[in-house]
């Protein structure tokens, strides 16, 4: 229409797009965008850029559909990449529109101006710098598509002179209004998957974060119960891929060779879902698998499987595979149970100060089946995953990619997406400074989310590794640290808990009216330190 500009073709893509909750921390190259923002854009501060992705992540997962993040040319980008790497490794469809200096001065590397294509690396599923102002809107239209098809972060770099330029003819705009993503699943793949799992006398399943939806879940049980095999999760994965309360589930899977090797020596076949074979911490020489271990994996990621070690991959939609898989693969006669199976986690003893599993349990028996935990404790993640079974899809989320930071922000996401859902962030201290900020945007938007900060005044995960190779820390302790006072600083409420009886107070006060919570609570329990450390 004569007189748009390329600011109002974006805006139209955005609603055409439902994008129009916007996750942000401004900058002056944005101001142009934002300038009299129309009211049905609504816009979401975050006070650090690695906030702003965190929380669009969170939505992102919770709603299986891309978030907006708007970041500041170098300065917003360079501190919100590593949020970006956890973005594409958790599998979170983000669009992501990065400011510019002034296009007509570019060439002069004006004061913020961005090298901005290769800055956050490999990480974006894909990265544009439209040639033209016109080109914009059907940029942003493919970022949609790249986010969804890609599963990660699609980066639109948008020079801030673009936006008032005549946006020109839409039937330039280079991308398709829908994308139709097969769901079908070719026959002869599942067959070759079918003839190896009949061949096995003690076949195993593995699962990842590719399976956490409700119709692979529902599929892998049968799978499951019909070949009486045992359940594993995959190694630092994202999120479960398999109910964790169901009797074949076996626990976690070790995340080094001659512990994986040991575990897996009895199988003769081992079926991987959602997951690449196999995701390792600590080096170990040796076979990744025993020899006369075969393996098959399942994955809708290309690169997950091209790097597995495996006999076969079948790249393709999961739950399509899946619920083909239930349909072929017939029911074995013997007990549901089977040799590999995990026994009950036991209970703790009385300990005081409370231990990190003192909080697991008492949550365990208070949240609602569908609740879900975000974790980011690393000393105590090995015993948070068999204290807090997933028991729905999107039960646990963890930054797969190890970095910190993650699990305040994807918190407020996680809720903000999913307002019906019980939403609790177990912290520890040391991973809460990363983004104690996000706090704030949890208050000023009115996010019910709980989160525990499970307080030893340290870096207990690292004073564990030291010790492993035989040193002491060099590193000082932090227990001075008020982080009940941090939270309030945020204006969000905040209590501090050091013995059982507070705990089993506050958590019956609190968890019962979490779906319904409309702020933010922090509790900062006091804890020892974990004495050792499993990967």
């Amino acid at each position: 229409m004569p007189g748009t500009t390329v600011r109002d073709a974006v805006v139209d893509v955005l609603r055409e797009r439902g994008l129009t909750t916007l996750f942000a921390n401004p900058g002056s190259t944005e101001v142009p965008f934002l300038t009299d923002l129309p009211d049905d854009l609504e816009f979401v501060l975050a006070l650090h850029e690695a906030s702003v992705v965190g929380i669009a992540t969170g939505w992102a997962i919770a709603r299986a559909e891309p978030a907006v993040a708007l970041l500041h040319t170098t300065a917003g980008l360079g501190n919100a990449v590593g949020a970006l790497a956890t973005a594409r490794v958790n599998r979170a469809p983000l669009v992501v529109l990065v400011g510019q200096q002034d296009r007509r001065h570019l060439a002069h590397e004006p004061f913020l101006t961005g090298r901005l294509r290769s800055l956050a690396g490999d990480y974006p599923v894909w990265v544009d710098e439209p040639v033209r102002p016109q080109d914009l809107p059907g940029s942003l239209s493919r970022a949609y598509h790249e986010a969804v098809t890609g599963r990660g972060p699609a980066i639109v770099i948008a020079p801030m002179d673009d936006w008032a330029a005549p946006a020109g003819d839409r039937a330039n705009q280079a991308a398709p209004g829908s994308v139709v993503r097969a769901a079908a699943v070719d026959p002869s793949a599942v067959d070759a998957l079918v003839e190896l799992l009949a061949s096995a006398q003690r076949p195993a399943i593995v699962v990842g974060s590719g399976a956490d939806d409700a119709a692979s879940w529902e599929a892998l049980v049968r799978v499951a119960e019909n070949l009486r095999a045992p359940v594993w999760q995959e190694s630092f994965g994202a999120r479960a891929g398999f109910p964790h309360d169901h009797p074949q589930f076996a626990g976690h899977l070790p995340a080094d060779r001659p512990r994986l090797r040991a575990l897996l020596e009895p199988h003769d076949v081992v079926l991987v879902v959602g997951a690449p074979a196999f995701r390792q911490y600590a080096y170990a020489p040796g076979l990744l698998y025993p020899a006369r271990t075969r393996v098959a994996v399942v994955t809708d990621d290309p690169a997950e499987a091209h790097r597995s070690v495996a006999e076969l991959a079948v790249l393709a939609p999961v739950a399509g595979v899946c619920a083909e898989l239930a349909r072929k693969v017939a029911p074995r006669a013997g007990s549901v149970r089977s040799p590999g199976v995990r026994e009950p986690v036991p209970a703790l003893a009385a300990h005081n100060p409370l231990r990190a599993g003192h909080v697991f349990d008492a949550l365990a028996g208070r949240l609602s089946r569908d609740a879900v935990v975000i974790e980011e404790s690393p000393s105590s993640r090995r015993e948070l995953l068999e204290r807090l079974p997933a028991r729905a899809p999107l039960g646990i989320l963890s930054p797969a990619m190890g970095g910190l930071g993650f699990g305040i922000p994807a918190a407020i996401g996680i809720r903000m997406g999913a307002p019906e859902r019980q939403v609790v962030a177990l912290i520890g201290d040391g991973a809460s400074l990363y983004s104690i900020q996000a706090l704030w945007t949890a208050v000023r938007y009115r996010v019910g989310a709980l989160v525990v900060i499970l307080a030893n005044g340290g870096y207990a995960v690292m004073d564990r590794l030291m010790e492993m190779e035989g040193g002491s820390p060099p590193w000082p302790r932090f227990p001075e640290i008020d982080f009940v006072a941090l939270a309030r600083a945020f204006g969000c409420p905040a209590e501090g808990v050091a013995t059982p009886d507070e705990l089993q107070r506050c958590l019956d006060e609190v968890v019962p009216g979490l779906e319904g919570r409309d702020e933010p609570l922090v509790l900062v329990v006091s804890v020892a330190a974990d004495e050792t450390f499993e990967p």
